[in-house]
C-alpha cells in the first residue's frame, strides 16, 4: 500500500493468532508492520513474523516492481519482526543490513550464516543518505529489547518507532488505539519506564508528521496525544481518577462482596471498573490497574496464601513496576484467613503504594457486618 511517493506500507495482518508472545490474548489478531522507501537506494524497515512470510514477500516484490533491496534496517530482532532476515539476505545478495552494536551481537543467535561484511553498524545520531531521503538513528535500548533503535526520516518527517506506539489487534479502519495500545505498552514495555522516558527526550524536538510502529496502524493525526500517553505511562502516573476492583473468588462469596462494593462506589458517582480475575485475561486487568489511581484487591485465602489468580495478577503488577497508587485489601477466609497478609506482602515490595488500613476480612459469606465495612471503604477510598 502506497503511503506517500516512494513510501510503502508492506505489513500483514494475522487474524488467526490467539496469543501474542504465547501469553497475551489477542481476540482481534495481530498486525506485523514493515515498510519500504524507494529512492536511489531502496530500504526495507524490518521483516515480519513467520506466520505471514509468504504474503509479506509478495507485497514487497509488488512494491519493488522488479527492483532490488539495498538496505534492510533492523530496529528490533524479536522473531515476530526478524524471521525473514535470512530469507531476504539470500534473495538479495547485495543487500546490506543496518543495525547497531547490540543488533550484531544478538543477530548470530538467530542467523549464523549472514556474512560480517554485509553489516553496516550505526551509532546514536548517525545519518544515512539514500538519495532524496536521509535516515537518522536513535538508540532506544530496552524498549523493549536491548538492540532497539528508532529511525527518523528527515525529508517526510517520519519516525519509525519499533514496537513503541504499537497496539494489539489486526489493523482495521474501525479500530480504536487507546485501550489496546495501553494493554500492549503495559504488557510489553511497562517495566522499562525510565528507558521510554529517555527515548522520548531524544525525539521530543523532532518535527514528526507520522509515526510508523511495528504493530498497529500508522499514526498521522494528533501526534501529541500519543506522545503524551507514552509520557504518562512511562512515568507511572495514573491516567485518571478511578477505582479498579480486582476480584479473585473460589465459590462466589468474594465475588458477591466485590459486586456489592462496586454498587456502593457507583452510588457515590465514582469511576469504577470491576474485573473477575478468574475469567479475565491478566493483561486486561493489569492495564486497567495502571489506568486508575486506586485499586481494591479482593481474594479468597488458599493454601495458607492467596488464591492463584490474585497472586498472578499482583506479581504481574510488580513485574511492570506498578507504583504511585492507593490500594485497599479485602480477604476471605473460613478458618485461617491468609489472603490479606499475602497480598499486603506482595504490595509492599512495590514502590510508593499507599495501603489502606485495616484489611477487611470476609468470614466465608457476606454478612451485614461485611456490607457495613465495604460501605465505609467505598466512602473513604
Amino acid at each position: 500500500m502506497k503511503i506517500k511517493d516512494n513510501f510503502y506500507y508492506i505489513g500483514v495482518n494475522d487474524e488467526n493468532l490467539d496469543l501474542f508472545e504465547s501469553q497475551y490474548k489477542v481476540p482481534n489478531g495481530m498486525s506485523y508492520n514493515s515498510y519500504l522507501i524507494k529512492d536511489e537506494k531502496n530500504v526495507v524497515f524490518d521483516t515480519v513474523d513467520k506466520s505471514v512470510s509468504e504474503i509479506w514477500l509478495k507485497k514487497l516484490e509488488k512494491a519493488l516492481n522488479g527492483e532490488g533491496v539495498d538496505y534492510l534496517i533492523i530496529s528490533h530482532l524479536e522473531p515476530d519482526h526478524s524471521y525473514n532476515i535470512g530469507i531476504l539476505a539470500k534473495k538479495y545478495p547485495d543487500m546490506k543490513i543496518i543495525g547497531n552494536a547490540m543488533t550484531f551481537k544478538i543477530l548470530p543467535k538467530f542467523f549464523e550464516d549472514i556474512e560480517t561484511e554485509r553489516r553496516v553498524e550505526v551509532k546514536e545520531g548517525d545519518i544515512l543518505n539514500i538519495g532524496k531521503h536521509s535516515l537518522k538513528f536513535y538508540m532506544a535500548p530496552m524498549v523493549h529489547w536491548p538492540e532497539v533503535m528508532f529511525t527518523y526520516e528527515e525529508t517526510e518527517k517520519i519516525l519509525f518507532s519499533a514496537d513503541a506506539f504499537g497496539k494489539f489487534g489486526a489493523v482495521k479502519a474501525e479500530d480504536k488505539w487507546l485501550e489496546e495500545a495501553r494493554r500492549f505498552y503495559i504488557g510489553i514495555v511497562g517495566k522499562y519506564g525510565a528507558q521510554v522516558q529517555s527515548i522520548l527526550k531524544k525525539v521530543q524536538d523532532l518535527n514528526i508528521k507520522m509515526i510508523c510502529p511495528l504493530h498497529g496502524f500508522i499514526l498521522k493525526d494528533n501526534l501529541r496525544f500519543y506522545l503524551e500517553k507514552y509520557s504518562k505511562w512511562s512515568s507511572y502516573e495514573p491516567e485518571e481518577e478511578g477505582v479498579l476492583i480486582a476480584c479473585s473468588s473460589i465459590h462466589g462469596n468474594t465475588l458477591e462482596a466485590g459486586k456489592f462494593l462496586e454498587q456502593c462506589l457507583k452510588s457515590q458517582k465514582k469511576n469504577v471498573h470491576f474485573v473477575d480475575l478468574t475469567r479475565e485475561d491478566f493483561s486486561f486487568a493489569v492495564a486497567k490497574a495502571f489506568q486508575y489511581d486506586k485499586l481494591i484487591v479482593m481474594s479468597s485465602s488458599y493454601n495458607a496464601g492467596v488464591f492463584p489468580p490474585m497472586e498472578n495478577f499482583l506479581n504481574n503488577l510488580k513485574a511492570r513496576n506498578y507504583q504511585k497508587r492507593k490500594v485497599a485489601i479485602v480477604e476471605n477466609g473460613s478458618w485461617a484467613p491468609s489472603a490479606g497478609k499475602t497480598m499486603k506482602s506482595i504490595l509492599q515490595e512495590m514502590k510508593d503504594i499507599d495501603i489502606v488500613e485495616p484489611i477487611i476480612t470476609i468470614e466465608s459469606t457476606v454478612k451485614d457486618k461485611t456490607k457495613t465495612e465495604l460501605e465505609e471503604l467505598a466512602k473513604s477510598i
